[in-house]
Order: C-alpha cells, then sequence, then structure tokens
C-alpha cells in the first residue's frame, strides 16, 4: 500500500515477532552503560540533560566506544556541570583547534554552544524552544526543530552554517544524530529513553537511521530504497507506525539489536 509517494510494506507476523522480541531484549537498563544515552542521563536538570544529550547525539559516529570517551571529555571540559558551562561562556576560552572527537574540534563546539545560549536566554529550554515554534505540530518534528536551532546558530555565528554540529541539507539528510537525541528527550517508557520532552509526541518521532539500521531493515523487506536518506527514513518510520502508530522509535531498539550479541 502507499501513503502519498512512500511504499509501505505489509509486515507479516513472524516479521512483528521478531522486532518486538529483539526490541525488549535490547530496551533494558543494561543497554545504558554502554551507550552513549548514559550521558544525558546522569542529570537531573532539564538544561543539563539537553545539553548532554544533544552533544553526546553530535559525535555519535564511529565506534561506541570511542564517542563514550568523547564524550566523557567533552562533559569534563565543562566540570560536568553543561548549564552552567553554556551560561558563563566557558567555552569560549577553550583552543579552537582542539579535538574533540574525529572532525568535530572545539570551533564547532563554541559554535554550537553560541547558539545554544541564545536559545536558553530567551526561552529556558530547547523544549520550551520547540514549543513555542510548535515543532510538534509539524509533520517532521525532528527536520523543524533543526531549521528553527539553524537559525539561532547563525545568528549567533556571523552567519556561517556548521554541519558539523547540525545537517544543512534538510530535504535530503536522514538526521540520524538529532533524531537519536530526541529518542533519548522524548519518548517515556522509562527503561532507557528519558521521556523528559513535552513538545513533541512520540508518536511523531522518526527512525535514527544508520547503515546498520538500514541494512537490517532491509533485509527484513522493511524498506526498499538503497540509500539512508531522508525518503528511507521516511519509509521505514511508515512502516514501523502501522505496527506501533503511537511509538513507531521503539522498534529502534530492534533495528540496532538484530545481528548484535547479548
Amino acid at each position: 500500500m502507499k501513503k502519498g509517494e512512500i511504499i509501505i510494506p505489509e509486515i507479516g507476523g513472524d516479521i512483528r515477532e521478531l522486532l518486538d522480541t529483539e526490541a525488549a531484549r535490547i530496551n533494558r537498563p543494561e543497554f545504558i552503560g554502554n551507550d552513549p544515552v548514559q550521558f544525558p542521563r546522569r542529570f537531573s536538570r532539564l538544561q543539563d540533560i539537553e545539553i548532554a544529550a544533544f552533544l553526546s547525539a553530535i559525535i555519535a559516529w564511529g565506534r561506541r566506544t570511542m564517542i563514550c570517551r568523547d564524550a566523557e571529555r567533552m562533559l569534563a571540559l565543562m566540570d560536568n556541570e553543561p548549564y552552567k558551562y553554556v551560561m558563563d561562556k566557558g567555552y569560549e576560552d577553550l583552543d579552537p583547534s582542539l579535538n574533540i572527537h574525529r572532525t568535530f574540534f572545539a570551533r564547532h563546539l563554541q559554535y554550537f554552544l553560541r547558539g545554544l545560549r541564545r536559545i536558553y536566554s530567551s526561552y529556558g529550554s530547547l523544549d520550551a524552544f520547540a514549543a513555542q515554534l510548535n515543532v510538534g505540530d509539524a509533520e517532521a518534528p525532528s527536520w523543524k526543530l533543526v531549521e528553527e536551532m539553524e537559525k539561532v546558530m547563525r545568528e549567533e555565528n556571523d552567519g556561517e552554517n556548521c554541519s558539523q554540529c547540525l545537517p544543512v541539507n534538510l530535504d535530503s539528510t536522514a538526521l540520524k544524530r538529532i533524531n537519536m537525541a530526541l529518542r533519548w528527550l522524548v519518548r517515556d517508557d522509562g527503561i532507557v529513553d528519558m521521556g523528559v520532552w513535552k513538545s513533541i509526541d512520540k508518536s511523531k518521532l522518526y527512525i535514527p537511521l544508520d547503515v546498520h539500521v538500514g541494512n537490517t531493515a532491509r533485509n527484513l523487506g522493511l524498506l526498499q530504497r538503497r540509500a539512508n536518506d531522508r525518503k528511507s527514513v521516511d519509509q521505514l518510520t511508515a512502516a514501523l507506525r502501522t505496527l506501533r502508530p503511537e511509538d513507531p522509535v521503539f522498534y529502534d531498539y530492534a533495528l540496532f539489536g538484530i545481528g548484535v550479541g547479548e
């Protein structure tokens, strides 16, 4: 069947059973300690959670052990008080050439945190920023959120873009890292994800699509397209919504976990 131009495959009962079983296997507290979600979960104040979530997600490419190592170092630069660090402009004291993670340097961190400080000064939190701009009412809230955040980032950085922080090709990007951060912040089952945001409903989240998730989805017949791009995210999420319209991204755990041992 089709929804607009999106081809939605019929999902058999055996595939659904596999997805439910694998999601339940991975979505448990033991998962947290080896995943970047551990960093926002260390905090109780909303602003600290938001900053740790977005920064950990922004550097989430490559091996998870390296991502977690570098996220740990990044938070240590902030004395593990990210909100205070942002509001005190501590980032301006960094050497712009300091390497944070792979091709992400302190100059990119400075770019991002300047924008965040503006948002916090004006709205109080990123969740309030999203609510004020009606991000949750958009057809694709995560892309709308990035579009609005980029406007602020550019204003605070002399009109420049920074693709290391947020993708600028919004028509085509899968937006994997931001979709992952939003899964942490929005989903509210209380196991791995934190559910601290109220501006976006979990039914409107999109799958964080990377190479492994894409390949797994294709092997299961959930995705026909070869590219890991926005159209594929739309197609895969639409398929998963036929199983759990109220919480399609629950199956991110299954697509991540299939092929991954205990």
